[in-house]
């Protein structure tokens, strides 16, 4: 069972999901904002109560650290982000047209699936490498141990993002701005914090919101307001909506065994390791689910909280306007998106579709995506 245990990974459970999603206290990427001087960040819901003893005290500093990190880099930025504009030629290419984008994932992962919407709709075209969930041969450059992680190669400098929403968030920023992606990577400083189940995870500050002037920012979200419910959506998706994705897929043994035999078809496995995730690893989660279930505090049937958020997020977009950013998604919609898509093909996708409201921006999505605009 502890080798069984590892296949976790492929859906965000554990090596995906340790750092992303993992409920950790929300003022890795809040107060630093806040302390930075910035209009109020998003608020997302409100963690369980911090753990007792050396966990406390240790989060306590990092939260110090953490504040004196983000008001740093944004002082820094907001100092070079002036220079790089003041530097930047009207004859400019578009800064995506530098790029060269290899994104290192596992194709169930719900973070990689939200890295894939964003560089979809952005027309950005990428290389994918498929990771080993057990021997991650193909990540061993880096020291950073999970997916999804994105290199960047720009001229001669080669960059490596790591965590999904500091990835989108940087690339964002390097398109809207034309600062060079190894300045804007800076912004988004790494630190360590306790997790929900005291153990150290690394954070990254900063990583809903886009380092945007004045002007970028109003031509991008035409008010504080769009800027503020988009970040709040982004941190929804990664602290609650993905949480709600395991205990679906493997909500029955019949619900595992189907989950994983997509796993094995999407993902790359060798021939033993396919058969041990496929039955093997569908045992290990469907019992690992019911432990998930109690840890996020979900109901009796799970499809119950997982069609109350999808209501919830169409309730929030509203009858009045295609997505939540208006006439196109903006990175609150791919967030979601991505996130669900991951489900396409199982049980718990279908039921979805029935039983709740999101269908129709569902679809939405789906026609924006394939259209791919080449506007940023």
């Amino acid at each position: 069972m502890a080798r069984a245990a590892r296949f976790a990974w492929v859906l965000g459970l554990s090596r995906c999901a340790l750092t992303e999603g993992s409920r950790t206290r929300p003022w890795a990427p809040v107060s630093a904002q806040r302390w930075a001087g910035f209009t109020r960040a998003a608020a997302g819901s409100p963690g369980p109560a911090v753990r007792k003893g050396s966990p406390r005290l240790l989060g306590a500093a990092a939260l110090a650290l953490g504040g004196a990190l983000g008001l740093y880099h944004t002082v820094r930025w907001h100092l070079r982000s002036q220079d790089l504009r003041a530097e930047r030629s009207a004859a400019q290419l578009s800064p995506s047209s530098h790029l060269q984008l290899t994104l290192y994932q596992y194709k169930t992962c719900p973070f990689c699936s939200k890295v894939r919407a964003f560089l979809d709709f952005h027309s950005l075209p990428y290389q994918v490498v498929e990771v080993n969930p057990v021997r991650r041969t193909e990540i061993k450059f880096s020291s950073y141990r999970k997916v999804p992680i994105l290199v960047a190669q720009e001229g001669d400098s080669s960059q490596q993002l790591n965590d999904s929403s500091v990835i989108i968030s940087a690339l964002k920023t390097h398109l809207v701005s034309g600062q060079s992606l190894e300045e804007v990577i800076t912004y988004y400083p790494p630190m360590k914090a306790m997790n929900d189940q005291g153990k150290e995870v690394t954070e990254f500050c900063n990583k809903y919101w886009l380092m945007l002037d004045e002007k970028e920012a109003q031509r991008m979200y035409g008010g504080k307001e769009a800027r503020t419910e988009e970040m709040k959506w982004r941190q929804w998706a990664d602290d609650w909506l993905v949480h709600l994705i395991s205990p679906n897929v493997y909500r029955t043994p019949t619900e595992a065994l189907a989950s994983f035999d997509y796993i094995v078809r999407e993902g790359k496995f060798g021939a033993v390791e396919a058969t041990m995730a496929k039955y093997v690893g569908a045992a290990a989660m469907y019992l690992i689910s019911k432990r998930l279930k109690s840890r996020h505090h979900l109901q009796d049937d799970v499809r119950v909280d997982l069609y109350e958020a999808a209501n919830k997020w169409v309730t929030a977009v509203g009858k009045d306007r295609p997505f939540m950013g208006g006439q196109k998604p903006n990175l609150a919609d791919l967030a979601v998106y991505g996130v669900l898509r991951v489900m396409e093909g199982l049980e718990a996708f279908d039921d979805l579709m029935r039983h709740s409201r999101i269908q129709p921006w569902y679809l939405r999505m789906e026609r924006a995506i394939e259209e791919a605009p080449s506007v940023h």
